[in-house]
């Protein structure tokens, strides 16, 4: 099985690699645009991530170029945990900062600690478990909450992004399909 970095990806996955050509940043919702398309395998969901770890997922493709929806998308939300536990939340991002993304809905039970590090979840079919996020800059808490707020600074600099890697999951299709028969069959 292939590595990058913490994470082992499954020998389902395949990889295809892209040069980026245009990156926005500073918008509310942010898209990169990579030099591969249709005609290089390129699919809309597959996810795209760069040596440092999580980038986006793909949103839109031509013959020859496709677009990333970057985490730097008020529209993205992306199932992450704690690497050393199997507490997840949802990856957003509040607009202030383009290294600074947030964690929401971690369980107050998940042992938050500055400096953890946050990696994917793998309860998608878009990532593998393990992918490289960032780590927990602060978080905070209410007291009659349930949920944990988490700043993670982002392993990868956003805004200085060359060389991006597509990731496809070929057991995709055949565990969408079966999930979907789970629900029909309780409706």
């Amino acid at each position: 099985m292939p590595t990058l970095d913490s994470a082992t990806i499954p020998s389902s996955y395949l990889f295809y690699s892209a040069r980026v050509i245009n990156n926005t940043y500073s918008k509310t919702k942010n898209n990169i645009t990579i030099n591969k398309g249709a005609g290089d395998s390129i699919e809309i969901d597959m996810g795209v991530i760069s040596s440092k770890g999580l980038v986006g997922i793909i949103n839109s493709v031509s013959q020859n170029y496709a677009t990333v929806q970057s985490i730097l998308n008020t529209k993205s939300q992306i199932n992450a945990k704690l690497k050393n536990s199997e507490h997840f939340g949802s990856l957003v991002w509040d607009t202030k900062d383009p290294n600074i993304v947030q964690l929401i809905d971690v369980p107050r039970l998940a042992p938050v600690v500055v400096g953890d590090t946050i990696v994917t979840g793998g309860k998608s079919t878009i990532f593998p478990k393990g992918i490289l996020i960032g780590i927990i800059k602060d978080f905070s808490i209410e007291a009659d909450a349930n949920y944990y707020d988490l700043n993670i600074q982002l392993f990868n600099d956003m805004t200085n992004l060359k060389h991006v890697y597509m990731i496809k999951n070929n057991s995709a299709d055949e565990i969408i399909t079966l999930e979907k028969q789970i629900e029909d069959a309780e409706q």
